[in-house]
């Protein structure tokens, strides 16, 4: 683990707790991971006096303190280096499935060599904001009523008679106005607003402040899922679109600390199971052949109750190619000597069957490119019969290869070798 003031970088499935040294967690900060998990935490459990956190990597930000969750499938040491590759591969892999997808800016700008996943947030964020104001924000009409020195819209008589029976120079109006003011505007400021609380880097302090400056000041507002499900984008403001998914991430997974106002808790947090499968999959599709076909996980029925509740399975992969299927279940975790579980060798039986696959198998992250694999054996009536189950493992690029430009060629890699197993004759 690599420590500082207010930086503490684990490895998945470590634990921290309260003690002596800059390794450890203050009292203070585990009640608030405390009460974020009674709120319904699914990123870490509760031990003694400490948190062991699970298979989601990322940021939890406690106050100004960063909590930094790195991925990991090999067995090396966690030195610093270690821990710049795998920060490295991480933002790589949120990178290659769309996770930091700019539509706008360019992500040559963003400075990746030594930030956290918050800090890269925070960056685009500023950005797009940047980028709004440059190129002119947009403009709604919205209804207001109020005291005006100059009578236009409509006289609203009651409020009139109420508030300016004394003030005849007034007039009290329901009129229409042309101005920023507006929802998208205000959930833009308020996540300007909390970026500002949780920000850590210097390097982005001044970006900030310069864009409290140039941003219009809006009402504040409550935020809540709502808020983004009512939102529709037109023509004029589909450039607000990564902006708001942005705003969106931090204003919903931010819990601020009611009781002392100083331990607010900010999640940034990605399931390394469902990173590595989305990585496989677009690895997979780059450069595929026009006639094989590529299909993310998707439901197939595999039992109904007499009820008429439906069951069913969820491979993660199905590639067909030349009318022959071949279904990839993808793993985030060490396999040991001993092989797979039972129950995941149970899963993909039931896929082989299912899917009618020419070939199946499990794939892990490894140190290097490897196939074994055994068979299942189905006894009837015609005699035995082997249906064969691969175990796949595609290599993680060395510290050398782990920036983001070599994610590429990572990709390249994968997507050849399971060609190559699609291929190979049993």
């Amino acid at each position: 683990m690599k420590e500082g003031k207010n930086h503490i970088t684990v490895f998945e499935h470590q634990t921290l707790r309260v003690g002596s040294g800059t390794k450890a967690l203050s009292e203070d900060q585990l009640k608030a991971l405390q009460q974020y998990y009674g709120n319904g935490s699914p990123f870490f459990s509760l031990c003694h006096k400490g948190v062991k956190f699970n298979e989601h990597v990322g940021v939890i930000q406690i106050g100004k303190t960063v909590i930094e969750v790195l991925p990991k499938a090999d067995a090396d040491a966690g030195s610093e280096s270690e821990e710049t590759k795998w920060r490295n591969i991480l933002i790589g892999m949120l990178k290659a499935v769309g996770s930091f997808n700019i539509k706008t800016t360019s992500e040559s700008h963003l400075k990746t060599r030594s930030n956290t996943i918050l800090d890269l947030y925070i960056e685009i964020l500023i950005k797009e904001l940047e980028y709004l104001l440059h190129i002119g924000l947009v403009k709604k009409y919205r209804r207001t009523e109020g005291n005006c020195n100059a009578l236009k819209g409509s006289l609203v008589f009651n409020k009139q008679i109420t508030q300016n029976l004394t003030h005849q120079e007034r007039f009290y109006v329901r009129h229409t106005t042309y101005d920023t003011t507006h929802h998208l505007h205000c959930i833009l400021y308020k996540a300007l607003l909390l970026v500002k609380q949780i920000n850590t880097s210097h390097l982005l302090q001044s970006r900030i402040g310069s864009l409290l400056l140039d941003f219009p000041e809006m009402p504040d507002i409550h935020v809540s899922q709502s808020s983004f499900d009512k939102i529709i984008l037109s023509r004029k403001t589909q450039t607000y679109q990564k902006a708001l998914e942005i705003s969106r991430l931090l204003l919903l997974q931010y819990h601020p600390d009611l009781a002392h106002g100083r331990n607010h808790v900010l999640a940034l947090m990605f399931d390394m199971n469902k990173l590595w499968e989305a990585f496989v999959y677009r690895s997979l599709l780059k450069n595929k052949d026009a006639g094989t076909t590529i299909k993310p996980q998707r439901s197939i029925s595999f039992w109904k109750q007499d009820s008429g509740q439906i069951s069913k399975i969820r491979p993660d992969i199905i590639i067909t190619k030349n009318k022959e299927s071949f279904v990839l279940d993808t793993k985030w975790k060490l396999v040991s000597g001993a092989g797979p579980s039972v129950e995941d060798l149970r899963q993909m039986f039931v896929y082989h069957e299912y899917c009618a696959a020419k070939k199946v198998a499990l794939v892990y992250p490894g140190g290097s490119e490897k196939i074994t694999g055994g068979f299942f054996a189905q006894f009837k009536n015609d005699g035995k019969q082997h249906r064969h189950c691969s175990i796949i493992k595609l290599s993680v690029p060395t510290l050398s290869d782990s920036k983001a430009v070599s994610i590429i060629k990572w990709k390249q890699k994968i997507r050849e070798f399971l060609e190559e197993w699609q291929n190979k004759s049993e």
